[in-house]
């Protein structure tokens, strides 16, 4: 019963990132665009067309990846194959981070994380995708939810990976310089995407995307997307107050699956974002056994989550789940109460092997997803 949430080897992302021994499954029904926007042109692969009036699934990458390096093994992975069969997906590759991107001019202003999400309605516009399911990971995660923020209407729902809501402080700012007299950029971004125990313990996936930091993007284009995130301002958003001020509150109004690894540096940034969020819209999932990259170590365990989320929003809610099925009466009995949680949310059901608490904060939906 518990096939489908069985750990991935790593050796399987190797394939994804060299292009070498391996079907990459991302490969066909692909349609490459450039599109002009206010701000520049964004890279973006299309795969499969809009299907009726179901939204697209949208990614957006975290610094020192591209679509492919980030979401190749959750898109690979059989259980979102059945997903994308029903749904369109569109990945975006954040200006210069695309394979074979070109090296930017001498004096290209690279366009700020603000701008990267307003460049966004524009790319959809275009190629004529009416609404998302957003999928962002760190930098991206930060990106979609400026969208949705600013344009509400078009995103129906958000999957935030190691999302940080915060600027950079002051304490962290200090670091970053003083580890900057010290460490390169690609150092740096590891460090973004790990942590200490990963750094040195899973020594495969380290090398292979240490790797692939340092010799697939062009350096250059690299720093300047690095230094855009890095100066970010904070996600204005605040927690509703029941009664009092949930129409007015600036707070993302879609349903939201917020994830992080049990030991990613994120943690403690996901969290807080938790913390700005309805707790009747939003799902907190920490994977144990899990570092900075769920969705490349644990994508099984992450495709059966974003099953479930798509559900709980209306969309897929017998097709496509059958092998779910076994686990849903289990799962179902061990959420406990869900008062309050609107017919779209995303807490319904749960994986088998996902605990669910409540907390005395109202915290409804905090889900701990072991092996």
């Amino acid at each position: 019963m518990m096939e489908e949430l069985h750990d991935v080897q790593l050796t399987e992302i190797k394939p994804l990132l060299t292009g070498q021994n391996g079907r990459n499954l991302q490969d066909f029904d692909c349609q490459e665009h450039d599109v002009e926007t206010a701000h520049g042109v964004l890279h973006v692969t299309m795969r499969g067309v809009a299907k009726g009036n179901r939204p697209t699934i949208l990614t957006y990458h975290d610094i020192g990846l591209n679509h492919k390096s980030c979401f190749n093994s959750l898109f690979n992975y059989e259980d979102m194959q059945e997903i994308t069969q029903h749904f369109s997906v569109l990945h975006v590759d954040a200006p210069g981070q695309q394979e074979n991107a070109p090296i930017f001019p001498t004096g290209y202003q690279y366009p700020t994380v603000d701008e990267l999400a307003e460049m966004l309605p524009s790319v959809l516009t275009q190629l004529q995708v009416k609404s998302v399911i957003g999928i962002g990971v760190g930098a991206g995660a930060f990106i979609l939810t400026k969208l949705a923020l600013n344009e509400p209407g078009l995103v129906e729902g958000l999957v935030l990976i190691n999302i940080d809501p915060c600027a950079k402080g002051w304490v962290d700012w200090a670091a970053s310089k003083l580890s900057g007299w010290t460490s390169n950029l690609v150092d740096i971004i590891m460090g973004h995407h790990f942590s200490t125990d990963e750094l040195t313990e899973n020594k495969e996936i380290i090398q292979t995307y240490r790797r692939h930091i340092s010799q697939d993007i062009p350096q250059d284009n690299l720093a300047m997307f690095y230094n855009s995130y890095d100066s970010r301002a904070e996600l204005q958003m605040e927690r509703p107050v029941p009664g009092l001020n949930e129409n007015t509150v600036v707070t993302l109004r879609c349903p939201a699956l917020l994830v992080v690894g049990d030991t990613s540096p994120a943690v403690d940034a996901v969290v807080e974002c938790n913390s700005r969020l309805n707790p009747t819209k939003t799902t907190l999932l920490k994977m144990a056994d899990c570092g900075g990259l769920p969705q490349v170590v644990q994508p099984g365990k992450l495709a059966e989550a974003f099953k479930y989320f798509v559900q709980g929003m209306g969309y897929m809610p017998t097709v496509g789940m059958t092998r779910l099925v076994r686990s849903r009466t289990h799962s179902a009995s061990s959420v406990g109460s869900t008062d309050g949680v609107r017919s779209r949310s995303t807490a319904n059901t749960l994986p088998e092997g996902a605990n669910s608490t409540r907390p005395e904060n109202s915290e409804p939906h905090t889900i701990e997803m072991t092996a």
